[in-house]
Formats: C-alpha cells, sequence, structure tokens
C-alpha cells in the first residue's frame, strides 16, 4: 500500500515507518526536516507542516492510509482532520495516548490522582481527538492507544490488544514498546479489525 506518515522521524513514527518499510509499503514520510530522515528503498521524504490544512491536504492526496503520530499539543486537532477528509483518504491512523484510557468505567486514567502533570496536556488533548472523531461521519478512523508506559524496547510480535480498558500484565505493569505497538498498527493496516474506534496495544 502506499502510505504516508505524519511526524516519521518521532519515537512511535520512526517505529512505525521502519515496520512498513519492512513489510514493502510504500511510505511518504511527512516531517519538518526531510533531511535528517535516513534514505531506504520505498521511502520517501516530504516537508510538511502540520498548521498548514492545505497543503498537507495536497500532501495525503494519493495514498491509501495516513497516519499521524505527532503530539496532540504541537497540532491543531481540527485540521489534522479536515486535511484527513479532504485528502480523500480510505483510513486514517492515529498515534493516540494512554489517558483517554478506562481504568473503571467511565474514569479515564488522565483524571486518576497518580496521573504525572507532565503528562496531562497532551493526555488531556488526546482524549479531545478522540472524542472529535468519534463524532466523525466520513472519516474512516482507527485510533490505536498504546499502554500507559509507552518505551523504546524490542519487536516481540507478542501482545494483547484491548478496546477502551488500560491493559495491564500480570505484575500490574502497563506498557507496551514502541517497536510492537508499530506491530500492532501495521496489523491493523493490512487486515481492518478496528474501523471507525478506538483500541489498545500492551503486554
Amino acid at each position: 500500500m502506499k502510505i504516508a506518515v505524519v511526524g516519521a522521524t518521532g519515537q512511535a513514527g520512526s517505529r512505525i515507518t521502519a515496520e512498513l518499510l519492512r513489510r514493502g509499503h510504500q511510505v511518504t514520510a511527512i516531517v519538518r526536516n526531510p533531511e535528517k530522515l535516513p534514505a531506504a528503498a520505498n521511502l520517501t521524504a516530504r516537508k510538511g507542516d502540520v498548521f498548514d490544512q492545505d497543503g498537507l491536504t495536497a500532501l495525503l492526496a494519493g495514498h491509501d492510509v495516513a497516519i499521524s503520530a505527532v503530539h496532540f499539543t504541537a497540532s491543531d486537532l481540527h485540521k489534522l482532520i479536515a486535511a484527513a477528509k479532504a485528502s480523500k483518504v480510505s483510513r486514517y491512523i492515529v498515534v493516540g495516548g494512554a489517558g483517554s484510557l478506562e481504568v473503571a468505567p467511565g474514569v479515564r486514567l488522565v483524571t486518576t490522582p497518580g496521573f504525572p502533570d507532565a503528562y496531562k496536556a497532551e493526555a488531556t488533548r488526546g482524549g479531545d481527538f478522540l472524542d472529535l472523531l468519534r463524532q466523525e461521519k466520513e472519516l474512516n478512523w482507527t485510533f490505536i492507544s498504546p499502554s500507559a508506559l509507552f518505551v523504546a524496547g524490542e519487536r516481540t510480535g507478542q501482545f494483547r490488544l484491548g478496546t477502551d480498558q488500560l491493559l495491564a500484565d500480570a505484575s500490574g505493569k502497563s506498557w507496551i514498546s514502541f517497536e510492537d505497538y508499530a506491530v500492532a498498527l501495521a496489523d491493523e493496516i493490512e487486515k481492518p479489525a478496528h474501523e471507525r474506534r478506538r483500541f489498545t496495544v500492551g503486554y
């Protein structure tokens, strides 16, 4: 497939780009500084600005899938959605956050007492993005939330999927590597199972 990755040099975006290339997809990396992206087969680097709605629309047009891997507080959620819709991509995949996942019925992780203040603004905006997507009638979106700890690690291919509830392992730890998150995202693109809804991935 022809896939655009907005934010392809970030922690998640770089792993997603690598995973898609590994699987033979044609990837357009939309980044602020294309010259920082190492050359690779099937990879095209394009300079883009997430606040330039028309420019982003033009960059996304012609792709089968668009992936948003940018920070919520460093972008305009409405412009991202508008650009995805105007570009006519078949699917729009969002690298979501864990803050909007539920730890109890109706209770989002970001609202719990122990949630770190440093991540609260980003997590809250992520929840706002999910709420906006859920109101969408046209866009075929999928919002993929990582677990609470989203960290550099290994590509094991061994993980669990959930829906709106935070996942944790047997010891109570909620985590996923960027590498395995990328595997789950690529799997969803190749075998759609969560169109127009959110899912989560964790160990």
